[in-house]
């Protein structure tokens, strides 16, 4: 089977079943474009005669403007203002009672004695297993302010050294150093009764 080539063949003839336009005459031509420049050259001067009108006119709105509002400006107070201003009643002056009657007040509050046990509270703050590292706990709680203490203890698992805090004579004493301890997370600690 041979191959063809169709870029080569090019393209087939097309049957032209349309009329060609019949061609108009010259001379009418040439008349319609000599009105058409005579309109276009009339046309800018229309348009520079239209703008000139507009900008005229968007002055004198302007000049007109002006005068209006220097008569107002200009224009004195009248004494109808100055007559309403003069009817306000004077501002009375104001008396506060309470500052003549805070200086002798007193304030009188029951407050019910707390009951002192013979109880005492002390509070472990953590354990650990080198002297190392319960110095250290010790010295950041001296940074806040408050006394430690470290304790050592011997049990089934080894030696351990206890930092503990107190004693506390009320268990409000107590809470009071665990809040500040918070402020540095140290969350561990816990308010237990020992005997000293």
């Amino acid at each position: 089977m041979a191959q063809k080539d169709y870029v080569s063949r090019g393209r087939t003839p097309q049957k032209n079943n349309k009329k060609a336009p019949a061609k108009k005459p010259q001379g009418k031509r040439q008349a319609k474009t000599k009105a058409d420049t005579s309109n276009n050259a009339s046309l800018p001067w229309m348009r520079l005669v239209v703008v000139m009108a507009l900008l005229i006119g968007f002055v004198i709105f302007l000049w007109s403007i002006k005068d209006s509002a220097e008569q107002k400006v200009d224009s004195p107070v009248t004494s109808d203002v100055i007559k309403n201003k003069d009817d306000l009643p004077e501002l009375p002056e104001e008396e506060w009672e309470y500052i003549k009657s805070l200086p002798g007040y007193e304030v009188e509050v029951d407050v019910a004695e707390q009951e002192k046990s013979d109880k005492r509270y002390l509070m472990q703050c953590a354990s650990f297993r080198t002297r190392s590292q319960a110095e250290e706990m010790k010295a950041t709680i001296a940074f806040q302010g408050l006394e430690s203490q470290i304790r050592p203890s011997t049990g089934a698992n080894g030696e351990w050294f206890r930092v503990i805090l107190g004693p506390f004579d009320t268990k409000r004493d107590a809470e009071r150093a665990k809040h500040t301890l918070r402020k540095v997370n140290i969350a561990t600690c816990q308010i237990w009764f020992w005997n000293l």
